[in-house]
């Protein structure tokens, strides 16, 4: 996994005043990232348009293009004069080599956004909304420098925002490119070397972003085991039989060694999933909530108090009582209004959906304060999952789980790692992985996933 950090300027002061680095370094290396980049990807002589700001954003532009303008057809195009010392002197270093500087925006083979980076904290003009939108209308191959203009320190659009193929992020990765609104925009995301190596440039961190490798199947090396080693996992079947059937189906093939549905009358399901109107006495992790609807509070307290790991998902999120039972042994899995529906009864706050989505890990953290042993995993573009002070971004969700069931499949994989002796913050961050890099391996139309494909590709990992 890697380190996230909200901003790094402070993070750029201190290499400089620790390792007498200067800002001049930290933007030649920025710069030079780009341009090899550039040279790789791209046969010579190619336009290239890198459209630049005022300020050390537009003078990465601009050192850019000194490097480029052999190579590449490069223009220039000035938003606004420079500002900063830098900006003014990479302009100095442009003029002095001729680069042609341009007054009007084209479809060019590539274009560079160099306009803003981090430092919009304020509304776009009319100007330089109908700037961003005419680049967005392009077809052309679009990089973004730090992170695409229009997009702020916390992730959100203001108005609107350039819509790049790559972005390269400076030094660290940055909370901004993962809100669920940013992931529209930013494209595939390249960290870049400011000058030295990231484990000196990067602090300590309590946010991350999840690789592959951070995923942990559940192999069997022991060839001296029977079903009842892999655990017993018991799925709490509600009105809805249906998402407890999808939970317990992917339960069963992420490795659970037994995977039963509690129901209080016989259903016509799967025969290798068993069925029982009580729990079972070797139980080893309990799933609530998928499909769950109207229970009686008493049948559901006798459940809650049981002690085992459990997953609480979907309906469960409405019920008052749930507050009682947030401890260190369970995992919760709620989508944004269900999570808004959680943060009103735990007090922690009342806010709507827009609310909470443009301000993600700020509610996450605010949760995980009030209730740090118990693990969530909230849903959305970027899947943030958080115990205690730290949280870890799932990036790799795509459109194709936008489906009813793929929730349930998600809670039955971290179920079945629970009921196999998974502690719960592994179990959620392994299982979350499995969901979305199945889902990614599945090729056909991007609207026609349905969840027992989701289970074929689990089953492939």
């Amino acid at each position: 996994m890697k380190k996230v950090f909200d901003e790094v300027a402070s993070l750029e002061k201190r290499v400089v005043k620790d390792f007498f680095l200067s800002e001049e370094i930290l933007m030649e290396h920025a710069s030079n990232s780009i341009f090899n980049y550039i040279l790789k990807k791209f046969r010579k002589n190619k336009t290239i348009l890198i459209v630049c700001g005022c300020g050390n954003n537009g003078a990465d532009g601009l050192a850019l293009a000194r490097l480029l303008h052999k190579n590449f057809n490069v223009k220039i195009y000035i938003v606004k004069e420079p500002k900063s010392a830098m900006a003014k002197l990479q302009y100095k270093r442009a003029k002095s080599l001729n680069i042609e500087f341009v007054h009007n925006l084209f479809e060019a083979d590539i274009i560079v956004d160099c306009i803003f980076g981090t430092g919009l904290n304020k509304k776009l003009d009319e100007n330089i909304i109908n700037l961003i939108a005419s680049l967005n209308s392009f077809n052309s191959f679009k990089i973004a420098c730090d992170i695409p203009s229009g997009i702020d320190i916390y992730g959100q659009i203001i108005n609107i925002a350039y819509k790049s193929d790559i972005t390269f992020t400076m030094g660290a990765y940055k909370t901004s490119l993962f809100s669920d609104t940013a992931k529209d925009y930013v494209g595939d995301i390249k960290l870049v070397n400011l000058g030295v190596h990231k484990d000196i440039f990067q602090i300590d961190a309590d946010i991350f972003l999840l690789e592959k490798k951070d995923m942990v199947l559940p192999f069997r090396n022991n060839k001296n085991s029977h079903k009842g080693t892999f655990g017993h996992l018991n799925i709490i079947a509600g009105e809805k039989i249906g998402a407890s059937i999808i939970s317990s189906k992917a339960a069963f093939s992420f490795g659970a060694g037994l995977v039963t549905i509690v129901c209080s009358k016989e259903q016509n399901i799967t025969e290798y999933i068993m069925q029982s109107r009580n729990i079972a006495q070797n139980c080893t992790a309990i799933a609530i909530g998928m499909g769950l609807g109207e229970i009686y509070d008493k049948n559901l307290e006798e459940i809650l108090e049981l002690n085992f790991p459990k997953v609480f998902d979907a309906d469960i999120f409405y019920k008052p009582l749930i507050v009682n039972y947030l401890d260190e042994n369970i995992v919760l899995t709620p989508h944004p209004k269900e999570f808004i529906s959680l943060l009103k009864l735990t007090n922690i706050a009342d806010i709507s959906i827009e609310e909470l989505q443009n301000n993600r890990f700020l509610y996450v953290k605010k949760f995980c304060k009030k209730y740090p042993k118990t693990t969530l995993l909230l849903k959305g573009a970027n899947v943030l999952i958080a115990k205690d002070n730290k949280i870890y971004i799932n990036s790799y969700g795509t459109q194709v789980l936008s489906k009813g069931g793929s929730g349930d499949v998600l809670s039955g994989l971290i179920a079945s790692l629970l009921a196999q002796g998974y502690e719960p913050l592994n179990a959620t961050i392994s299982a979350s992985l499995a969901h979305t890099l199945a889902s990614k391996k599945y090729k056909k139309n991007n609207y026609s996933l349905n969840p027992n494909d989701l289970i074929k590709k689990v089953k492939k990992l």
